[in-house]
């Protein structure tokens, strides 16, 4: 009886040596997929509309995320539709190109959730002539070409109101203020409005032209011969955006971290003058 009890013992024991061996390998097996796991998280795309922001990405963002240990694919898109469809779809795992506006009112109505993570600097709008070299110079009855969506509409009669050509109705949403808004005109400033797209080619028509800062950099003008430019609102400044799933993920922590670092600003200043830096970077 002994020895059949010390037998039972001992296959008994055999099978919970093999169990516990069995589990080592799996939590090492857990450990290996989960150390892998982390490694695809470092293979990121990021995605911007050719021009300034698919500029500011290449150099001023990525090369900061390789030495963090990222391997970053570049994903430029041609229209302001497809970056946040790839974002939402997670082709891609953030992207510049909007401002806070645009975002939240096409997540809305795309009945998407995205999340802005950092306003950067950006592009203002600009305001040339080839008649006038300061708003000093702007005469009576001049004629301004401006954008004829509501948002670049609005931000062009706010900056004129800025500069002190034009009064705006106070009661008027100052996000979409429109010519009807306009109270005060001591100059008799006439408005024609055109697709923004086609704004930098109104140069050589109008008197002034109001050209929002992407187009005017894509149309190759250099923002610093602008007769004026844009104090911006805060709302029209470009942000990184990414999923509000991940707004809390290591790769978001790091894309911040990047755009406060001083290496981040000092490129800014180098490569992308006249661009408007949001305050937190204007007043630190």
């Amino acid at each position: 009886m002994k020895k059949y009890l010390l037998t039972l013992l001992t296959l008994a024991l055999a099978v919970v040596l093999a169990a516990c061996s069995g589990n080592d390998e799996k939590a090492s097996d857990s450990s290996k997929e989960s150390d892998g796991a982390a490694e695809e998280s470092k293979e990121i795309k990021l995605g911007a509309t050719a021009g300034p922001y698919s500029d500011m990405l290449t150099k001023a963002i990525i090369p900061q995320l390789e030495e963090k240990g990222y391997t970053v694919e570049l994903v430029e898109f041609s229209d302001y539709v497809q970056p946040n469809n790839a974002l939402d779809n997670g082709d891609i795992d953030a992207n510049l190109f909007q401002h806070t506006i645009y975002l939240e009112t096409f997540e809305e109505q795309n009945n998407m959730d995205l999340e802005a993570l950092i306003t950067v600097p950006t592009a203002p709008m600009g305001f040339f002539s080839e008649k006038f070299a300061s708003v000093e110079d702007i005469e009576d009855g001049a004629t301004v070409a401006i954008a004829n969506d509501p948002s670049n509409a609005a931000r062009s009669l706010l900056t004129l109101q800025g500069q002190g050509l034009i009064e705006i109705d106070p009661e008027a949403d100052e996000l979409t203020a429109s010519e009807k808004d306009v109270v005060t005109n001591d100059k008799n400033l006439v408005f024609q409005p055109v697709e923004a797209g086609s704004l930098p080619r109104q140069i050589e028509n109008a008197d002034l032209v109001a050209v929002p800062g992407n187009f005017a950099l894509a149309a190759g003008l250099n923002l610093m011969d602008a007769a004026f430019l844009e104090d911006m609102n805060e709302n029209y400044r470009n942000v990184v955006a990414v999923k509000s799933e991940n707004k809390d993920s290591q790769l978001a922590k790091d894309l911040i971290e990047i755009v406060e670092s001083a290496e981040y600003e000092e490129i800014i200043d180098s490569d992308f003058q006249g661009f408007s830096k949001p305050e937190w970077m204007a007043n630190r």
